[in-house]
């Protein structure tokens, strides 16, 4: 039926003391924003370095960065689950939100650099002129520029984390710890159940 005969708001009471609903909707805020605030700024750092400085193998690196794009997330499963599980974080937040402090991914790194590209150089001279090391010139002078890529990759990053369900699903295992994707499929199964 497209519209219910009757409105029962009891149901809802009832979800929230079958499972710990609230718990997992700060979960999913805590890893979603945790991991957001890492891509960005991770990502814009990486992007500075490739975008800005000449280094041997920079092109390289670069290159190896935007292969992995290629690949599927499941090829490198089983190798990243041992590593969190040797390093003690299983049935932890550290393993969603860990990895995204470090580059915050290929697709970031290289929106980033595109945009930090179509910036002059110009801008970097005039604040080295003024006395500026290269990270108060990317802090001070570059990043109020680069608004609308921060912000698009905060905005992806953001939906990303929040729709997560293999990352969850693989490392978290106590049910208080679920993310919504993970608690919320639970709670169906066992509804239908």
């Amino acid at each position: 039926e497209l519209v219910p005969r009757a409105i029962l708001l009891g149901n809802y009471a009832a979800m929230f003391e079958m499972v710990p609903y609230a718990q997992w909707m700060l979960n999913t805020a805590w890893i979603t924003i945790a991991a957001t605030v890492g891509t960005v700024v991770s990502c814009c750092v990486v992007a500075y370095a490739f975008a800005r400085f000449e280094f041997a193998g920079r092109d390289v690196l670069f290159v190896v960065t935007l292969s992995t794009m290629m690949f599927p997330a499941q090829i490198t499963l089983i190798p990243t689950f041992i590593l969190f599980h040797k390093l003690g974080w299983i049935n932890t937040f550290k393993p969603l939100i860990v990895p995204a402090w470090f580059g915050g991914g290929a697709f970031s790194i290289f929106l980033m650099r595109q945009f930090l590209r179509s910036l002059p150089r110009d801008l970097d001279e005039s604040a080295e002129i003024d006395g500026a090391n290269p990270l108060r010139t990317l802090v001070s002078v570059l990043l109020p520029l680069c608004k609308p890529a921060l912000a698009t990759v905060a905005v992806i990053s953001f939906i990303n984390n929040w729709n997560d369900f293999v990352g969850p699903l693989i490392y978290l295992q106590d049910r208080r710890k679920y993310t919504l994707a993970v608690g919320l499929n639970y709670f169906k199964a066992d509804v239908a159940a």
